[in-house]
């Protein structure tokens, strides 16, 4: 799916919280695997990526409209809104 181009105020506009850890919390209650990590930037709570089995940081995000999540991963300067399909890069 291409992400759209949009002046997404979400991103323009969080402030971010590093994750705690690196597990997905949601996935550690269940003994499930994740491949990445993403962190939420309303709540700080860390969660697996789309690519994982259990998508819980999607989920997250719909379902507590939560809009902005950081990739969790080291060496990673990303953001993702997930209201506005829009990704920012920082260094």
């Amino acid at each position: 799916m291409p992400l759209k181009k949009v002046n997404c105020e979400h991103l323009e506009n969080f402030e971010r919280k590093d994750p705690k850890g690196y597990e997905c919390e949601e996935c550690i209650k269940t003994g499930d695997s994740w491949l990445h990590l993403r962190t939420c930037q309303t709540c700080g709570v860390t969660l697996c990526c789309d690519s994982s089995p259990n998508q819980h940081a999607t989920k997250h995000a719909m379902s507590h409209n939560h809009p902005v999540a950081i990739s969790a991963e080291p060496n990673e300067r990303w953001a993702y809104c997930y209201e506005h399909k829009e990704i920012k890069m920082w260094k």
